[in-house]
């Protein structure tokens, strides 16, 4: 039987993320790896006892704002009737890439390679829309020929448009498009 992780094991490796994640958002991705140690308060034996290389702290917190993602997805179709919880979780989807782009940015340079950390945030992030579009087309507000490659392929679409003039109200319309409810 595995044993539970110590609470001061778990914190090190949350403080680690956590300030990790805030140099990404401010677009200071080059730091050299040893900082982010000082930066999170803990020694470098710790980091590179969680986090070997950046690669492996970058995959870390993808994973976490990807889980982020599903928790999200899940409250909102426990608050919301399925249609809006659908609208509502493609927002948070626009409003994440478009308030942390350095964090974006820094995630897909160090994902590259790693397909198998996005093969499982795919996953992950793929049976979050599987949920929201079953309950919503099931309830009958959506039309029925809306997937969840319909809407994965609009995300895809909608990270890739980011920077552009407009982009924000174009993602906006595009998901107004999708979640038309049935007359």
């Amino acid at each position: 039987m595995a044993r539970a992780e110590r609470a001061d094991v778990r914190r090190n490796r949350e403080a680690i993320i956590d300030a990790a994640r805030l140099a990404f958002r401010r677009g200071e991705s080059d730091r050299r790896f040893d900082d982010f140690a000082a930066l999170a308060g803990v020694g470098v034996g710790t980091l590179y006892r969680h986090f070997p290389t950046r690669e492996a702290l970058a995959a870390a917190i993808y994973r976490d704002e990807v889980d982020a993602l599903g928790r999200e997805a899940r409250r909102l179709l426990d608050e919301s009737p399925p249609e809006a919880a659908l609208a509502a979780f493609l927002r948070s989807f626009v409003h994440l890439i478009g308030s942390e782009p350095a964090l974006a940015r820094t995630l897909a340079t160090h994902m590259r390679d790693r397909p198998d950390v996005q093969a499982e945030g795919a996953d992950t992030l793929g049976a979050s829309i599987v949920a929201l579009v079953d309950a919503a087309v099931e309830g009958g507000r959506l039309l029925n020929d809306l997937t969840p490659g319909v809407i994965l392929a609009a995300l895809h679409g909608i990270s890739s448009s980011t920077g552009r003039p407009g982009w924000e109200a174009d993602a906006e319309r595009l998901i107004a498009a999708l979640v038309r409810e049935r007359t």
